[in-house]
């Protein structure tokens, strides 16, 4: 070989060489930029899961205990089903199974009966006892080894192979897959921050005017009240004096009170910075302008129709 070839040969050497720096340097970028972004990822559903878990706190959700969950296939005692616990009366439990002397022999009159190793192709060992149907010639696998037995496929020919293996995972897909979720999270998430500041009574209303609409309907229903004590009056149930006290200070008093007791219980959103207002001033005239000026209203009425 000659000095030119021997270059050659280095060249593309280095060559390779180079390449093969360059990859590897590409793939550690690309796993710390992985790295990175599953960081990224922990702490945001981190973050969600502390605000998802305030979110319940405020509107009253706890999360459920986690409690110990048994195993499938096993009840309380550990036994699994189809085997018999110890202490039975089974022959597996009594020990009689390693007994020759306590299996059944053969039917009387049979003429003959296969001994261990005679070489004449009789079934001996569990398999071949009368009496013991469903005894295989192989013990069973207790729980754990059969848990950990490989899965087979069956063959064409009949024989058991291994299964496949899963696909590789791609981490750049699972990843961005992470992040959708996340936006998704994000989206509902704000979705039921909206509702819970909105209160239970008039969501879509604002804090006026449903206050104004709460003490306006404990105003009215003062008033039929107040129709209820101006007909007992009328027929000397109710005194005058008892009357114009009612009128003019207990039903107002009662119904801002229960305009009041309106708005904190059902009026006040499930997540709010401080107390909302309950419009006091507002309320006041409300009830005790209403109730009065309904009196009027029904005396002139009455005089009216009259």
């Amino acid at each position: 070989m000659s000095f030119e070839e021997y270059a050659a040969l280095a060249r593309q050497l280095a060559e390779h060489r180079r390449a093969g720096e360059r990859d590897a340097a590409a793939e550690s970028e690309r796993r710390r930029d992985l790295h990175a972004a599953a960081d990224y990822l922990h702490q945001r559903l981190t973050a969600q899961g502390h605000r998802l878990d305030q979110l319940g706190r405020a509107t009253g959700i706890d999360q459920p205990p986690a409690g110990p969950t048994a195993a499938p296939g096993n009840d309380a005692s550990g036994a699994r089903p189809g085997v018999p616990p110890v202490g039975s009366g089974s022959p597996a439990a009594t020990g009689s199974a390693g007994d020759p002397a306590a299996w059944p022999g053969p039917p009387a009159g049979s003429g003959s009966a296969a001994a261990p190793g005679s070489g004449d192709g009789g079934s001996v060992g569990a398999a071949g006892v009368p009496g013991r149907a469903g005894v295989g010639a192989y013990p069973e696998l207790p729980g754990v080894q059969a848990r950990l037995a490989l899965p087979t496929a069956v063959s064409p020919t009949g024989a058991g192979v291994p299964a496949q293996r899963a696909a590789v995972v791609d981490p750049v897909v699972e990843l961005e897959l992470a992040r959708r979720m996340a936006d998704e999270a994000d989206r509902h998430g704000q979705q039921a921050e909206v509702l819970a500041q909105r209160p239970a009574l008039l969501p879509t209303w604002s804090a006026l005017a449903r206050a104004v609409a709460v003490y306006a309907a404990c105003g009215a229903a003062a008033g039929v009240l107040m129709l209820t004590l101006v007909l007992a009056s009328g027929v000397g149930l109710v005194d005058g004096f008892t009357l114009g006290a009612w009128i003019c200070a207990g039903l107002p008093a009662l119904a801002f009170f229960g305009g009041y007791l309106v708005l904190g219980r059902w009026g006040r959103p499930a997540m709010v910075a401080g107390t909302p207002p309950r419009y006091l001033p507002l309320g006041f005239l409300i009830c005790f302008l209403l109730v009065p000026l309904g009196y009027c209203a029904y005396l002139l009425l009455f005089r009216a129709l009259r």
